[in-house]
């Protein structure tokens, strides 16, 4: 069963573009992408991680001052020292409605008490979703290792 780590933000203006634009700057959102998804990856590892690498960021819709944003976690694929977790953000307007605002794929290494690679848990997809995801998941690392 998918173990799901999740967050909720509300977007003040000190997260905004600027005074004229009250979106969210793209860069916070990063910043709050790579936290859960590190906390999902040390969750599921049973250690400290560190982020190799984002595989893949996508915005699909702005957000806006006063809106809340929701983050779900969940690990996807591990190999034997590396995890990769996707991470969806929605946007959430005041009304409770939420919309997809970004998928991201992000991969971390697992550290021991000395900072080397140390092995994490297999992961073993059982429902057709997650099975789906961890293929997606072998092919973004067949693309990334070249």
């Amino acid at each position: 069963m998918r173990r799901v780590t999740t967050s909720v933000q509300m977007v003040l203006s000190s997260h905004c573009n600027g005074y004229k634009n009250p979106r969210l700057f793209g860069g916070q959102l990063m910043s709050w992408i790579d936290v859960i998804g590190a906390v999902a990856a040390q969750r599921y590892a049973g250690t400290t991680v560190t982020t190799v690498c984002v595989d893949n960021l996508t915005f699909l819709k702005p957000a806006f001052l006063g809106n809340t944003i929701v983050q779900k976690a969940y690990v996807t694929w591990t190999g034997h020292t590396s995890l990769e977790v996707r991470v969806d953000t929605y946007v959430e307007n005041f009304s409770g409605e939420r919309d997809l605002t970004n998928v991201a794929y992000l991969v971390f290494v697992a550290l021991d008490e000395e900072s080397k690679p140390t092995p994490v848990p297999e992961f073993v997809p059982e429902t057709d979703e997650e099975k789906a995801e961890f293929e997606a998941a072998i092919e973004r690392r067949r693309i990334r290792l070249g």
